[in-house]
């Protein structure tokens, strides 16, 4: 067997040499302070390994150990000098039987010392025991981030209010809803994510979750806070594992950068990045604050919730290793859309401005990759439920910002939605990529195209950048503007997540692809926008107006994805999709309880009233209490059991009760 070494430069909307911002603001600039100290390429004495399913049961249960007891990897081990042999994930109690069935506990991480990473996988990817070896590559920020504040002044004057939501900045958010004046000039009306007429039919749910991979959010931001996940197995701040998920203190996410259940945004090199994506998604609706966000509720009904899965905290940056955990994590604590503006770089980009290029096919990357490529797959066939609005999960990322032909890794890869940015006329933003792998368009903000906008509270286009939340120790109103396709991807995820919410309030239940395929169906063309030339300034925030640009919008013509997202054609599309939902069956283990809503499988859920009939109630019993139905397991067995549903129409759904030790949610432990 053999293994890719190949280390590629990684773009993430928080960035490195293997993650590289997506937020346009990030160039290297002459007065940019502390820069980060250089790292190597990957992590020296660590690996990841993952065997071969013929050796399972010779594999220790315990997850951090010595040796594996399998013969011919125990010698390689001696002799390289391993002292430590760990699973990569964690096991979860209640997902271990799913972790099994998908191979994802068959990936150990090897900790060695004394040879070099290469040496040691050479050898271990040599045994027939192993079938992949992949390095542990480092994730690090390459430049440092910066938002372009608010000012305090401006946080009741800066827009007004528009539209269906009172929040005083949404008039500055052209990406919500563009009357074809919120900008000077080259501005043009419904050149938006059409949220308005979105909200028409749905503001979000508070039943679906978004893990933002990024920097972390800010969960205390007023803006933010009533949207935050909140696993509510779990204590704030402790140092035991309370829920058994295999993380501790995880009560709002998890930061994966400093192995702690504590997320964190208040570094002095923080980009407030993450904070940033999350209001774009999430951001409290209706309430009289800061901006409005595509699916944070509308005041009365909250909205979809952010998880962050911190992977950036200050000068420390996540491994691969820790954001394939990041990505199970999510999908194995609750989360349907992952959130990641983040990506490769394409493997189109330009070489001199760029350095190397990143993976040019999906099998370059699957090779390249693997336990990244397992962690993705993973989430988009294991997030969700079969008896929820979703039976799998979506994963979302920023095509990149190298103005290459071609969409960099993960996002590119056929499973994945790809975003390329646009401006405030339907135009490619300046930086965008496009072509190959790019799936969609969304608002990213194009600051350089906007170069002439200038005004008393205005310098260089600003405005024409994305207005979103920001913790204070980054813009001290607590909002700013950022831009960049790590701006456009999570538009794409607030409208999936608001599209999920719609499904879970019809009580139908979609696919990943049913899902995909009606967003891209309902994206508006924007090819008429993709002619002439476009004139901008480059590097306009950083070094003035002195840069004269001219680009080529025929070169876009046909390469944008499917065009630009329509959240109001695409909620109301998913109506005629999917199926009905319907009662699941029930585990219970004996001599407890498990409770569960029944309203959220029936449209008008909450109006109607619900009758249960166990066949055998020596099994299992039933009563109701706020509106939950709580079953009891009282000795082994199973039982029949029917739900009648009267409401606007009277309909029955039939159903198994099984009660055994070692059951949960999921079935059997």
């Amino acid at each position: 067997m053999k293994i890719t070494k190949q280390i590629l430069p990684l773009t993430i909307s928080l960035a490195s040499t293997l993650l590289l911002v997506g937020c346009l603001n990030d160039i290297p600039t002459a007065d940019s302070s502390a820069p980060l100290e250089e790292e190597k390429a990957f992590v020296e004495g660590e690996l990841m390994i993952k065997f071969t399913p013929e050796v399972e049961s010779m594999l220790q249960t315990r997850t951090d150990i010595t040796r594996s007891t399998i013969p011919s990897v125990d010698e390689v081990l001696e002799a390289v000098g391993a002292y430590e042999l760990e699973r990569v994930f964690p096991i979860d109690s209640r997902r271990e039987e799913i972790t099994r069935k998908s191979g994802m506990h068959l990936w150990y991480v090897v900790r060695f010392r004394g040879e070099s990473v290469e040496s040691v996988a050479d050898k271990l990817s040599a045994l027939g025991e192993v079938q992949r070896v992949d390095l542990n590559r480092t994730v690090k920020r390459a430049y440092n981030g910066k938002a372009t504040p608010l000012k305090l002044e401006d946080l009741t004057r800066a827009g007004g209010s528009v539209g269906a939501m009172n929040d005083p900045l949404l008039g500055s958010q052209w990406n919500l809803i563009n009357t074809g004046e919120n900008l000077a000039s080259k501005c043009i009306a419904g050149a938006d994510v059409r949220a308005e007429g979105a909200w028409m039919l749905s503001t979000g749910s508070e039943d679906i979750i978004v893990a933002v991979l990024d920097e972390g959010v800010c969960v205390e931001h007023p803006d933010l806070k009533a949207n935050i996940w909140v696993n509510e197995d779990e204590i704030a701040h402790s140092h035991e594992d309370n829920d058994n998920n295999g993380y501790k203190g995880d009560i709002n996410g998890y930061n994966f950068a400093r192995k702690s259940g504590v997320i964190t945004w208040n570094h002095y090199l923080d980009s407030g990045h993450g904070s940033h994506v999350a209001g774009v998604i999430s951001a409290v609706n209706n309430n009289g604050v800061g901006i409005a966000s595509i699916a944070g509720g509308n005041g009365t009904k909250g909205g979809v919730k952010i998880m962050s899965c911190q992977i950036f905290s200050g000068n420390v940056g996540a491994s691969v290793l820790d954001v394939a955990r990041a990505m199970k994590y999510a999908a194995d604590n609750g989360a349907v859309v992952l959130q990641c503006s983040w990506g490769y770089v394409s493997g189109t980009a330009n070489e001199y401005d760029w350095g190397e290029q990143g993976f040019h096919t999906e099998e370059e990357w699957k090779m390249g990759s693997p336990l990244e490529y397992e962690a993705l797959d993973y989430f988009v066939h294991n997030a969700g439920s079969p008896n929820g609005p979703i039976t799998g999960g979506v994963v979302v990322f920023a095509g990149g910002n190298e103005s290459a032909p071609s969409a960099g890794y993960p996002g590119a890869a056929d499973f994945a939605v790809s975003v390329a940015a646009t401006a405030a006329d339907f135009t490619p933003a300046v930086y965008t990529n496009y072509g190959t792998g790019t799936t969609i368009s969304a608002p990213g903000g194009d600051q350089d195209y906007y170069w002439d906008y200038k005004d008393d509270d205005h310098n260089y286009g600003e405005v024409g950048c994305i207005l979103s939340t920001l913790p204070t120790n980054v813009s001290e109103s607590g909002y700013g503007w950022m831009e960049g396709t790590s701006m456009a991807c999570p538009h794409i995820s607030g409208v999936l997540a608001l599209a999920i919410s719609h499904a879970s309030e019809l009580a139908i239940s979609l696919t990943p692809d049913q899902l995909k395929e009606a967003l891209y169906s309902t994206a508006r063309p924007i090819d008429e926008y993709c002619v002439g030339t476009k004139s901008y300034r480059r590097y306009v925030a950083d070094i003035g107006p002195l840069q004269p640009m001219q680009m080529d919008l025929s070169l876009y013509k046909n390469k944008m994805g499917a065009g630009q997202v329509d959240a109001a054609a695409l909620l109301a599309k998913i109506e005629g999709v999917g199926v009905p939902m319907h009662f699941p069956n029930i585990y219970v283990p004996v001599g407890e309880e498990y409770a569960i809503n029944p309203a959220r499988f029936f449209p008008e859920g909450e109006d109607n009233e619900f009758e249960i009939v166990i066949e055998n109630q020596e099994i299992a019993t039933c009563r109701q209490s706020d509106g939950k139905l709580f079953f009891e397991g009282k000795k082994s067995g199973t039982t029949g059991a029917k739900l009648v549903v009267k409401g606007s129409r009277t309909e029955q759904h039939d159903f198994v009760i099984t009660v055994r030790k070692g059951a949960n949610s999921n079935g059997w432990m």
